[in-house]
């Protein structure tokens, strides 16, 4: 049966409304059972060939995202986050110093270790304390999620989006990472001014009471060690312009041989429905390209004449709050792919993707990380206490990105 443009671009459709909405009514539903029923009403209708599916996976990707869960679950175990929240304590005087010393600390370690991963690490951490200083969380949420997003934008391995930009794109680590850190910077320094501003009750310029005794859990200083020494190796090689997925595997290979730990502790930190709902997204939006639905909808070739930085981002934003930075992502791989400057197409791509997830709570995973930990600790995280600033902080963080793209074009 030969693939109909008609079915598979409703069957797409339907599953990027349901990734957008987060479930689907009537039935238990998330993301990713939104993505694998996606894939099974191709397979049914046979717009898709069941011994066709690895074809329309990006193994290097899905290997990348995998290694780097491995190496984050081997820090949290090691102590590392523990150490990086006293730090946090240590050197926060007032409230705009805290917040100041949150976003900076949620934005680098971000660039490295994913934004998922620091706002899981984060949000029950920031709850208890803001709980025991009798200080209202909010804003330090806010402040958490929207600096991990940012963080994230200046290297390959920050999010999801960008280390699929990374791996179609073939940029290298240190290449990326040169063009957008100013971004992230002046983005991280633009969420505090917007917060402060935002929030004058709660960063008032007086100091902060004495911060409570924290449990910040154990430190294992060898392991912790080890974890270090070769996530700095990783970081060498990365920079010397080594294959990123590679080069991520075998630093993770490293990690896995320890006397210290059983491998069902690390593989319990994992998020194996990420990697479940990667690998779908990718059926997916691949069957748009071979079906001919992309072809027959778009003529890439005659809108490649059209794009430029501003309208590309405009578009990148839009589509990524509609249904999300990952799929967006995907979807206009192949507009991006044949533009006359395609580097720094790739860059707009990743950036304005990433950068638009602070619109809305819905905009990323990251947020939705936040907000749900929230709600576990009865914290009122709603819709529209997080967009108030998250939209403004997302119209300026874009206009730095749109002017600095077209500076260094």
């Amino acid at each position: 049966m030969t693939p109909n443009v008609w079915i598979t671009g409703g069957i797409v459709l339907l599953t990027f409304i349901g990734i957008a909405i987060g479930r689907y009514p009537i039935i238990k539903s998330n993301r990713t059972t939104i993505a694998l029923m996606g894939v099974a009403l191709l397979l049914v209708t046979r717009q898709v060939q069941f011994n066709q599916l690895p074809t329309y996976i990006d193994f290097d990707t899905v290997i990348l995202l995998f290694s780097m869960m491995i190496i984050n679950a081997n820090l949290k175990l090691a102590g590392f986050f523990s150490l990086a929240s006293r730090w946090l304590v240590r050197w926060s005087r007032s409230s705009r110093s805290f917040l100041a010393v949150e976003i900076l600390l949620a934005g680098v370690l971000s660039a490295f270790f994913l934004n998922d991963t620091i706002c899981l690490m984060f949000a029950p951490f920031l709850i208890n304390l803001m709980d025991s200083m009798k200080r209202n969380p909010i804003p330090y949420l806010i402040a958490l999620a929207t600096a991990a997003n940012v963080g994230s934008t200046a290297t390959l391995t920050g999010n999801p989006q960008n280390m699929i930009v990374g791996i179609a794109s073939g940029i290298s680590y240190a290449d990326f990472s040169l063009a957008l850190i100013p971004v992230a910077l002046l983005g991280l320094g633009v969420i505090w001014l917007v917060l402060v501003k935002m929030f004058p009750y709660d960063f008032d310029r007086k100091p902060l009471q004495t911060l409570p005794e924290q449990d910040f859990g154990a430190v294992q200083k060898p392991f912790l060690i080890k974890t270090l020494l070769i996530t700095a190796g990783l970081l060498v090689a990365f920079l010397a312009g080594a294959p990123i997925a590679l080069s991520a595997f075998l630093a993770a290979s490293l990690l896995l041989i320890t006397r210290r730990h059983q491998p069902q502790t690390v593989f319990a930190e994992f998020d194996w429905s990420l990697l479940v709902f990667f690998s779908a997204l990718f059926i997916v939006s691949g069957s748009l390209e071979t079906s001919g639905v992309t072809a027959r909808l778009i003529n890439v070739n005659t809108l490649a004449d059209r794009i430029n930085i501003w309208n590309l981002s405009l578009i990148s934003a839009g589509l990524s709050n509609l249904v999300s930075n990952v799929p967006a992502v995907l979807l206009l791989k192949p507009l991006v792919s044949v533009l006359e400057n395609t580097h720094i197409g790739w860059l707009t791509l990743a950036s304005a993707s990433t950068l638009a997830g602070n619109l809305t709570l819905l905009g990323s995973v990251a947020n939705l990380i936040v907000a749900e930990t929230a709600s576990r600790y009865r914290v009122d995280l709603s819709f529209w206490k997080y967009t108030k600033p998250g939209f403004v902080i997302t119209l300026i963080t874009l206009a730095i990105d749109i002017a600095w793209l077209y500076l260094i074009a």
